[in-house]
């Protein structure tokens, strides 16, 4: 499962998600909720969302508890993903910023 957010630059805030995801209906389905429910909300809100909130919202049945893991999962790797391009996006224009001073 892959999850892609788009951010606005000025508030933080997510204002698109999409996903791929290549499993079963309820891992499908999981990653959908997922991508509507970031939508508008910060980075720090969406790290509340819980697999167990995706799996009651679907009513996964027990064996199927694993997608919605697999969605909260993705979440955080977006969320990891989107601040590790930031730091590095941060770090070049600084330095472009000490060259550009030289």
């Amino acid at each position: 499962m892959k999850l892609q957010f788009k951010i606005d630059e000025e508030s933080g805030k997510i204002v698109d998600a999409s996903f791929k995801n290549f499993g079963c209906g309820s891992a499908i389905a999981s990653s959908s909720v997922a991508t509507e429910w970031v939508k508008g909300k910060s980075m720090d809100e969406v790290l509340t969302i819980k697999n167990t909130e995706i799996a009651k919202h679907l009513s996964l049945p027990p064996v199927k508890l694993h997608c919605s893991m697999l969605a909260e999962d993705a979440i955080k790797a977006a969320v990891k993903d989107a601040e590790a391009k930031r730091a590095q996006m941060n770090g070049r224009s600084k330095a472009a910023d000490v060259q550009a001073d030289k």
